[in-house]
């Protein structure tokens, strides 16, 4: 297994540590607020350096095309669903559901369709777009926003769905369009 690799799967198994602060967070406990930042931003960071460590030392693999992608989702979705939770409960600034929504809808069609490109035996030529790459970015700078209370919170996610309707309509147009070409003769 590639040392890029062993950073993804660090990236998968913070994720429990991450909710757990989550779960447990009420006002009067706020440095669990603190703790899933911090986490939070460790795994970030790590995604950028598994990232790299992958492109510049030749250690690209097809698990790690496979488990990077899956680690973002698992981290940005569980980061959603709970910061949903506690924002409602206990945040000034309320995620709006549609938002949670929009988030998880637009991840199970990319692993949907992923999943079809496999069953199919299609050769996957669909890998991150810009699109894809700004929209993870400004997930991300939401979830940071959240957890650190800021007044700028709504924009950043407005400003985050916009990304993400965007860059699940243009897969979803490179994911039916691999199934409309004509086959090679």
């Amino acid at each position: 297994m590639s040392f890029a690799n062993k950073i993804t799967i660090f990236r998968i198994l913070s994720v429990p540590f991450f909710i757990t602060t989550l779960v447990y967070y009420t006002p009067q406990k706020d440095y669990l607020r603190f703790i899933a930042l911090s986490i939070f931003i460790l795994a970030i960071i790590s995604d950028v350096i598994d990232g790299y460590i992958a492109r510049t030392r030749n250690q690209k693999t097809q698990a790690g095309a496979i488990l990077d992608p899956i680690a973002d989702k698992i981290l940005l979705i569980t980061a959603f669903i709970f910061l949903y939770r506690i924002s409602n409960q206990y945040f000034d600034i309320k995620l709006p559901l549609l938002i949670v929504l929009i988030v998880i809808f637009r991840d199970a069609i990319l692993l949907l369709g992923g999943g079809i490109i496999i069953l199919t035996n299609q050769e996957n030529k669909i890998g991150p777009t810009w699109w894809g790459k700004i929209s993870t970015f400004l997930q991300m700078m939401t979830i940071l926003s959240l957890l650190l209370k800021l007044n700028i919170s709504s924009f950043i996610w407005n400003i985050a769905i916009v990304f993400t309707v965007i860059s699940g309509i243009d897969y979803l147009k490179k994911g039916i369009g691999m199934f409309n070409k004509q086959p090679q003769k």
